[in-house]
């Protein structure tokens, strides 16, 4: 008999139906070979302390630092868990083979792993490894069966991540708690979490510590358009009143005359595919999801089918997914009036894309997109409907020309009256306007004032009309209803202030070059800003890239290899800071509480706070995944790490304490 074993009994049913297992035995379905069971997500984890030694049980500083010779596990202590796994350990005892259907994911792995190490299993061992549950996909991930073997590096990277957070959060709460609470309150210490309360904190710092600067800016309007005076490179505008008041006082009976109109083409490429990060990012600036709530609803709309393995890292698609992409198309009937011109006459008119398909830059899974399953054909909740929509639609977008536009720069200059006795124009003698003698102005000659506008005119939108406020309403049967508040039909169907957006159209009137005439020239106090409190979405971005906040992908692509947590897990990490009440919501922001404040404050080893340096930890987990660096080196330097760390602040006399609790 051949026992699979799925990670939720939805998707074991699904496997079952494939596989034509029919009979439900209560903890497994069997039928045609076949004995399909599932456990819920992890059923085994690493032993506590005291199970290791007697003398662990009681936290105290004399048995630190606390480092197994081996580790160990076991199962969880729920009585729903014990009973799954008694079914699962008989199966497995008398399986002819074993074929593991755990989610395809370092996590996903060491899950089932475990639980074969638990049951004590001795047959051999396939993979399952699929991108959707799709029964296309399950039939094909189950003629591609792999050797488990192949995948031993992606278990040790999750063998060693486990440890490395056991050894480290282990340790390191009890010695923070013992320390500098006075075993009080537990001071957490993770080795993601605590990193990313850092950046939360030292973000805090900067605006409370920050001074701003006073500045004045020069503007006129012309022609109903404004525009903004030059400035020296560096410069927001003038650094005193007085100059600038002598600036507004030197050009306010002078004619405005346009020195300059540039026009040049642009072209902008539709908005990536979505990784897990970037889904998360956008959910949260269009509907104010939470990082996990997102998390659920993808994770929901992939167990429906409609939409492919959400925890992934990469927004590429492998080549081999290309000729797949019509019948995923042409399955997506409330998208018809988008779809139809890249499937003219049911031909497939589709480029491939070297910044979409490029199978060097996927490794486990694809980027997010929907599946040929019609949506149509699924009940979703409507905030899954939202999801979907926006999912779908950068599916679609990717395979739309470039959207064309034009940028308008135009240049325009307030000059003093011409000097008589050079230009010849009036009686000898006649004095320039002292006014003009003291303009504190640039221009080419240092004659006068530049003042520039900048406009942007979309000439052909491409993959725009897919988030047009007005956009082409898709077909009265299409049964896809987007709930109010969603993009359909509202502003958040627009793409400015999300990733979508490219630069805010503004269209110029027809400027000519020499025209002039009279403007209205206006003086504004301006002052530096502090910078913004994170959201989840700019906190998500600082975790994926180790704190540097970068809008460039490319750049963001090659941060990524150092970002503090996974995907999967960073959605977590922040709601176990706000379980901890260490850091609070702030209408849309996130602020630290004063525990939160006060524990990064005691802080002195770098490694525990630095995302950076956490980034290279995590980058070496990464490394094992792929064959690049040893488990057992990691887990060496793990030890040396905690046991310095322990050391340091054993060393520390300078009886710092937590006085805060709570928010």
């Amino acid at each position: 008999m051949i026992v699979c074993i799925a990670e939720k009994p939805s998707v074991a049913r699904d496997i079952a139906k494939v596989l034509g297992a029919t009979n439900d035995r209560g903890g497994f379905i069997e039928g045609n070979g076949y004995q399909v069971t599932w456990t819920f997500g992890h059923l085994c984890e690493l032993k506590e302390p005291a199970e290791y030694s007697p003398m662990w049980k009681a936290w105290s500083l004399s048995q630190l630092p606390m480092i197994p010779t081996r580790f160990g596990i076991k199962l969880k202590e729920d009585k729903g868990v014990e009973k799954q796994f008694a079914i699962i350990e008989k199966l497995m005892q008398a399986a002819d083979s074993i074929i593991n259907c755990g989610d395809a994911g370092q996590e996903g792995e060491l899950i089932q792993r475990w639980v074969m190490q638990k049951a004590g299993a001795k047959c051999p061992v396939q993979r399952l490894w699929i991108s959707s549950l799709t029964e296309e996909a399950i039939r094909e991930g189950f003629q591609t069966l792999k050797d488990q073997r192949e995948y031993q590096s992606l278990y040790e990277a999750g063998l060693c991540r486990a440890i490395g957070d056991w050894t480290l959060g282990m340790n390191a709460t009890r010695l923070y708690t013992l320390k500098y609470a006075q075993n009080r309150q537990v001071l957490s210490i993770g080795r993601v979490q605590t990193p990313t309360l850092a950046l939360i904190v030292n973000r805090q710092h900067e605006i409370d510590n920050f001074k701003p600067e006073t500045y004045w800016v020069l503007t006129t309007k012309y022609r109903d358009t404004v525009f903004t005076a030059v400035m020296e490179e560096g410069d927001r505008g003038f650094k005193t009143q007085e100059d600038g008041e002598k600036a507004l006082a030197a050009i306010r009976e002078l004619p405005f005359t346009v020195t300059s109109v540039e026009k040049k083409a642009g072209k902008e490429a539709p908005p990536r595919l979505f990784d897990l990060t970037s889904l998360q990012v956008e959910c949260n600036k269009k509907f104010g999801y939470t990082a996990e709530q997102t998390l659920g609803l993808i994770q929901s709309l992939y167990e429906k089918k409609v939409a492919t393995y959400p925890r992934v890292d990469t927004t590429f698609l492998p080549d081999d997914i290309y000729p797949k992409c019509p019948q995923i198309l042409a399955s997506m009937t409330p998208y018809a009036n988008f779809i139809q011109p890249l499937l003219a006459n049911g031909k497939p008119l589709l480029k491939n894309k070297k910044n979409v398909f490029d199978s060097s830059k996927v490794t486990d899974h694809h980027a997010i997109i929907p599946t040929s399953v019609p949506v149509t054909t699924v009940p979703l909740t409507n905030f899954e409907k939202r999801v979907y929509d926006i999912i779908a639609r950068r599916f679609i977008g990717v395979f739309y020309p470039d959207c064309k536009f034009e940028q308008t720069t135009v240049l325009g200059e307030v000059r003093p009256t011409p000097n008589p006795s050079r230009d010849g124009g009036e009686q000898a003698g006649a004095q320039p306007s002292s006014d003009s003698e003291a303009l504190p102005l640039t221009g080419e000659r240092g004659e006068g004032l530049l003042f520039k506008a900048t406009g942007k005119r979309i000439t052909d939108p491409a993959w725009r009309v897919l988030w047009e406020k007005k956009k082409p309403a898709t077909p009265t049967e299409a049964p896809l209803t987007v709930p109010e508040g969603s993009p359909e039909g509202s502003s958040e169907g627009s793409p400015e202030g999300s990733e979508d957006a490219p630069d805010t159209e503004r269209s110029l009137p027809a400027f000519k070059k020499g025209e002039s005439g009279p403007h209205e020239p206006n003086l504004a106090e301006k002052q530096t800003t502090p910078p913004k409190p994170y959201t989840e979405a700019t906190l998500l971005r600082a975790m994926e890239t180790a704190g540097k906040l970068v809008d460039d992908e490319e750049l963001r692509d090659a941060l990524k290899e150092n970002g503090i947590g996974r995907p999967s897990t960073r959605a977590a990490i922040i709601e176990t800071l706000f379980k901890r009440q260490y850091i609070r919501r702030v209408r849309k922001s996130i602020a630290p509480t004063p525990t939160g404040i006060e524990l990064i404050g005691l802080i002195h080893e770098e490694l525990l706070k630095s995302a950076e340096l956490t980034g290279i930890w995590e980058k070496k987990l990464r490394q094992i995944e792929h064959h690049e660096y040893d488990a057992k080196t990691f887990i060496e330097e793990l030890k040396q790490m905690v046991t310095d760390i322990v050391l340091s602040v054993m060393q520390d006399n300078s009886n710092r304490h937590v006085a805060a609790s709570g928010q």
